[in-house]
């Protein structure tokens, strides 16, 4: 079998879905990349036996055929080699040649027919929306996923369908986001969990552009379409916690501050926090926000006083300044909202601009006051 590809047109392909392949596999041909050529097309395919990714790109050739090439040593070739054009030979023994304008690579490959088998579409339920809708979902969502293995459920992101919604989920019961689109709808009132790994994968592989991206989905597995690009995972298995019930309906005092300044400012206290609890207190008092953070084993102290809008009764409330930082960042609005009543109560933080099909939320659990 005999092919001609672009060398920046390959590596671009395969940066894609390498990601996918772990280091240290227990089955080695997981750690290479699927060629399959048929009429001048390439189809590229990654797995690690939970997540399958494949691209396909424009190629020229004759014939067609199936190979496994190690990805590490094609991958770093590739970085190397300036974009020509490359001609790949490959025995029947699975001995690849790559020659380039002025040089000969050779690689071993492996037997394709060892490959994992892809899991099959069968029974699915279907759903379209724009890539860019996908992407923000995950991106709002995924850092307050948990990554305690032994709360299965809460290591991924919980996709709620509604005939006139989409709603994604996520915690790690200590935070919580919940990211909700009017613009996205599926056929039916539906359910499923899907890992952070993925996630990730489908973040990192897909623009966030307006082309359309298709979800299916059955009782195992989804698979994401968008253009050349495909991906299938196995679903979690386990039965997302009532959320509902957690999220506080009474939370009378809103504060109002800058979204970059509050973030600063956290940023800059949190540094002398004590470093298992990044705990930074607010105390609230009319249009003033103080922020104090101290790590008693060291003699550490941070203050810092700004400006907000409040409207409720003085409050010291406490926040692991990690968490608020990372949800700050999931949101663009230019000033955010925090919704509070006690000391104890989950406090919520809500954008103060939203897009009219948009609504995001995020629940932050307080920590105990240092008295």
């Amino acid at each position: 079998m005999k092919f001609i590809a672009s060398s920046s047109t390959l590596l671009k392909h395969l940066q894609q879905i390498a990601g996918v392949i772990n280091a240290n596999t227990v089955l080695p041909i997981l750690e290479d990349f699927l060629f399959e050529v048929a009429k001048n097309k390439l189809t590229v395919v990654a797995t690690d036996l939970e997540t399958v990714l494949r691209v396909q790109m424009e190629i020229e050739a004759k014939d067609s055929g199936r190979v496994c090439i190690p990805a590490k040593i094609l991958l770093d070739s590739l970085k190397n080699i300036p974009d020509q054009p490359l001609t790949f030979n490959i025995d029947k023994n699975y001995g690849i040649e790559i020659t380039s304008d002025n040089g000969k690579y050779k690689v071993m490959g492996e037997n394709p027919d060892n490959f994992p088998k892809e899991p099959t579409a069968d029974d699915t339920t279907s759903l379209t929306m724009p890539a860019e809708a996908l992407v923000k979902a995950i991106s709002e969502t995924i850092f307050a996923t948990s990554t305690d293995d032994l709360r299965p459920a809460m290591t991924g992101v919980y996709f709620e369908l509604d005939e006139t919604f989409m709603q994604c989920v996520a915690t790690d019961a200590h935070r919580l986001v919940r990211y909700k689109r009017t613009d996205v709808k599926g056929s039916t009132s539906d359910s499923f969990i899907v890992p952070r790994k993925p996630l990730n994968l489908i973040k990192n592989a897909i623009p966030a552009n307006e082309d359309e991206v298709t979800l299916s989905y059955n009782s195992n597995h989804l698979f994401i379409t968008h253009g050349s690009t495909q991906i299938s995972c196995r679903l979690i298995d386990a039965r997302f916690p009532d959320y509902k019930v957690v999220i506080p309906t009474d939370n009378p005092y809103n504060l109002t501050v800058n979204r970059s300044d509050f973030q600063g400012a956290l940023r800059r206290v949190s540094i002398f926090s004590n470093k298992s609890t990044n705990q930074v207190a607010l105390s609230i008092t009319g249009s003033e926000l103080q922020l104090t953070a101290q790590d008693i084993d060291f003699s550490f102290e941070g203050n810092e006083r700004m400006k907000c809008q409040y409207d409720g009764e003085d409050l010291k409330i406490a926040f692991n300044a990690k968490f608020l930082i990372e949800m700050l960042a999931a949101t663009e609005s230019e000033e955010v909202i925090v919704q509070l009543s006690t000391p104890t109560k989950a406090g919520l933080i809500k954008p103060a601009d939203q897009e009219e099909h948009e609504d995001l939320l995020m629940l932050v659990m307080p920590l105990m006051l240092n008295q």
